[in-house]
């Protein structure tokens, strides 16, 4: 079987990547790509670089990447449905909701894949959790509440923290209880002097009754990368900057006072067992 043909739409700081990435993939090959500013980064090592998406679908492609900024992912993604490309659309899919609703019906009425970028969901650490929490190792799930904070990416300026940052942990939270959000509530600031928010808290609660938590921001001077998983047995800690995951068991300590015989808790656990 013939490899796959891709091209890929942007080379900027997320493009160069996916140009790298596409050549270390079994039956895919990197046919061009299209950014009217040409390879800035040297990413596509003499393969054409054309300066419209029109000019690399008659190169003849059967999948495309699309890493421009979010103000043209509709754009170009219904360009590409439009000419029967199978596409992975970087996150966010759009820059609203209307958006990305246009672009799913028109891969959707075609018959095409369209994807989205959301690489969490192929994260070691969070793979490995789902496959755990679907085998009921934490009992009923109570909480997922996630930290994703670190200093200003000089990569970004169409976007703020919420369509760059909080996608992925809205996208991955959602994905490890296999439930939507019934509601949200959010706080957000602007404290870089950016037209874009660089800080949010965000609170809310899932169709199946977890509660979430999510802190997101550009002004810390750490890099952190946390998801933690509370439930009835304890909790689970996916480090998704390592792939590490740590699951800390629910200790138990015994009482004599009857008073307490009611109180549902937890005492502190045992040490950290990181699961094989």
């Amino acid at each position: 079987m013939a490899d796959l043909r891709m091209g890929l739409v942007g080379l900027g700081m997320m493009g160069r990547h996916h140009a790298r990435v596409v050549r270390e993939l079994d039956g895919v090959r990197l046919v061009g790509a299209a950014d009217a500013l040409g390879d800035v980064h040297g990413a596509m090592s003499g393969l054409p670089v054309y300066d419209t998406v029109a000019e690399l679908v008659d190169a003849g492609i059967d999948m495309c990447v699309v890493a421009v900024p979010t103000a043209l992912h509709e754009e170009v993604a219904l360009e590409l449905a439009e000419a029967g490309v199978h596409t992975l659309v970087e996150k966010p899919i759009a820059s609203d909701s209307a958006g990305g609703r246009r672009i799913v019906e028109a891969f959707r009425t075609r018959g095409l894949v369209g994807g989205v970028g959301h690489i969490e969901r192929f994260n070691p650490a969070l793979q490995n959790v789902r496959e755990r929490l679907e085998g009921g190792e934490l009992g009923e799930v109570y909480q997922i509440a996630t930290r994703r904070q670190g200093p200003f990416p000089g990569r970004i300026a169409d976007v703020g923290v919420v369509k760059d940052l909080a996608t992925h942990d809205i996208d991955l939270t959602a994905w490890l209880a296999r439930s939507r959000y019934a509601s949200v509530f959010a706080r957000a600031t602007h404290r870089s002097g950016r037209p874009y928010e660089d800080m949010i808290a965000v609170t809310g609660q899932l169709e199946n009754g977890v509660i979430t938590n999510h802190l997101v921001n550009w002004l810390s001077p750490m890099k952190e990368r946390l998801t933690v998983i509370t439930g009835a047995r304890g909790a689970f800690v996916a480090d998704t900057l390592t792939a590490d995951l740590t699951f800390f068991e629910n200790g138990t300590v015994a009482t004599e006072w009857a008073s307490m015989a009611t109180f549902r808790g937890v005492s502190e656990g045992r040490r950290p067992v990181t699961p094989s």
